[in-house]
C-alpha cells in the first residue's frame, strides 16, 4: 500500500498560513500546493501571482506569529490540526473537488478512517423522527459503520447519541472548542470521549450562517451516503443532500406524512429520485456497492505535493485576454472555458489563480468560475 505523505511541523505550519492568507480558499490551496509542490514555496510565490492578476496593492500573508498562535490554542485545547495529504486525512473527504486543507481534530481520530454514513434532518424533530433517528444510528453502528452529522438540535443530536457506542463524527461550523447549541454540552463532550468532533473553523470561532454550508460539504464528504430524516423544503439538510450529490455520494431519505411540513422535503427528495429508506439494513442495501468497492481499494498517493512545471510566461500573456474575456458575471464551468479557449489546463489553472489571489474571481460549486 502506498502510504499517503508524512511532513514536518514548519511544513504543518506553512500549510495553515497558506489557508489563512487573503483570497486563498480550498481549490486555490490545492492547485498552489500541486504547483509549488510545498507551502512555504507557494507563500513565496502569492505576492507575484496576485500582481499578474491585476492587484495593486499587496496581498496579506499570514504572519508566521500569528499561525503559530493558533497551533499553540488548538494543542490547548487538547486538539490536532490535520491537513490534506497526511495520512491522518479521510480519504472520502479528500477526493472532493474542495476538499478542506485543514482540519482541527478533537476526540479519536482513528474514525474518519472508517466507513462512515451521514444522517441529518429537521432541528425542530418529532418525538417519532428522534426516536427512528437513534434506532437506525444504532443500527449502523451495529453494521461497523461510523455515523456523521452535525452537532444540531433535533435529528442530527438523535443521530450521535444513538450511534456514541460505536462511534460518531460531529462536524462543526465553527471552532472544535465552541459548543453550538450550548444546549448540546453534555452530548460535546461525551462525543469527545467516544468520538470525534472536526472543525474546517479556525479554533475559539463563533458560528456563523455562512459557516453552516460549508459544514455541510463536510458532512456529505466524510460519508459514503446521507440519510435526510424530516427536512422543510428549505432546510440545510437539502443543501447537505444537494452537496451530496455532486461529490457521487448516496442520497437516501425517510419517507413521511404528507400533512407535516417537516417532511415535504424528504418526500420531494424521494420524488427527485432519492433511495427510499426505512431501516438500517436499507441503508446498508443502498451503499453496499460502494463498501465492497472500496474494501480493497488501495490508498494512492494522489495528495503528496510535486512540484509541477509553469506555463511560460509567453503562453500566459498570450492567453490572458482570451480567458478574461471569456469570464463575466455568470458563472461557467472550468472544463467549458478551456474547451472554448482550446488552451491546457496548466495556462487556464494558472490564469484562474493569478485573478483569484487578485480578489477578482470567485469560485462556485461544481467547478464553476465567475468575474467579481
Amino acid at each position: 500500500m502506498v502510504q499517503l505523505s508524512s511532513i514536518s511541523a514548519s511544513e504543518r505550519l506553512d500549510r495553515l498560513r497558506l489557508i489563512r492568507s487573503e483570497n486563498v480558499g480550498p481549490v486555490t490551496w490545492r492547485q498552489i500546493m500541486e504547483r509549488y509542490g510545498s507551502a512555504g514555496a507557494g507563500l513565496d510565490a502569492l505576492p507575484e501571482l496576485a500582481r499578474r492578476g491585476g492587484r495593486k496593492k499587496p496581498i496579506k500573508i499570514c504572519p508566521k506569529p500569528e499561525a503559530e498562535d493558533e497551533m499553540a490554542a488548538i494543542e490547548a485545547a487538547g486538539a490536532h490540526l490535520l491537513t490534506l495529504g497526511e495520512a491522518e486525512y479521510p480519504v472520502a473527504m479528500a477526493v472532493i473537488y474542495d476538499a478542506p486543507p485543514v482540519l482541527t481534530i478533537l476526540g479519536h481520530a482513528h474514525l474518519l478512517l472508517r466507513r462512515a454514513v451521514g444522517i441529518v434532518g429537521a432541528r425542530n424533530a418529532s418525538a417519532a423522527g428522534v426516536r427512528f433517528t437513534r434506532e437506525i444510528a444504532a443500527g449502523l453502528g451495529a453494521q461497523d459503520l461510523v455515523v456523521v452529522s452535525g452537532l444540531a438540535r433535533g435529528i442530527d443530536g438523535a443521530a450521535h447519541q444513538g450511534a456514541l457506542a460505536s462511534g460518531t463524527i460531529a462536524v462543526v461550523a465553527g471552532g472544535v472548542d465552541v459548543v453550538y447549541p450550548s444546549e448540546h454540552q453534555a452530548l460535546y463532550e461525551q462525543i469527545c470521549d467516544q468520538g470525534v468532533i472536526v472543525a474546517e473553523q479556525p479554533i475559539t470561532t463563533k458560528p456563523q450562517g455562512r459557516h453552516f454550508p460549508r459544514r455541510n460539504r463536510l458532512i456529505s464528504g466524510l460519508s459514503l451516503g446521507v440519510v435526510v430524516i424530516e427536512a422543510a423544503l428549505k432546510s440545510g439538510s437539502l443543501i447537505t443532500a444537494r452537496m451530496a450529490l455532486e461529490q457521487g455520494r448516496e442520497v437516501m431519505a425517510v419517507p413521511g406524512s404528507p400533512l407535516d411540513p417537516r417532511c415535504r422535503g424528504t418526500n420531494d427528495l424521494l420524488r427527485q429520485g432519492a433511495t427510499l429508506v426505512e431501516n438500517a439494513g436499507d441503508v446498508i442495501e443502498a451503499i453496499g456497492g460502494m463498501i465492497l468497492s472500496q474494501a480493497d481499494e488501495p490508498q494512492s498517493d494522489l495528495f503528496s505535493y510535486a512540484k509541477s512545471a509553469d506555463p511560460s510566461a509567453q503562453e500566459l500573456e498570450s492567453a490572458r485576454d482570451l480567458v478574461h474575456e471569456k469570464l463575466g458575471p455568470t458563472p461557467v464551468s472550468v472544463d467549458e472555458l478551456m474547451r472554448q479557449c482550446h488552451l491546457t489546463p496548466a495556462v487556464v489553472f494558472t490564469i484562474l489563480l493569478e485573478l483569484e489571489l487578485a480578489g477578482r474571481l470567485e469560485r462556485h460549486p461544481g467547478n464553476m468560475v465567475s468575474l467579481l
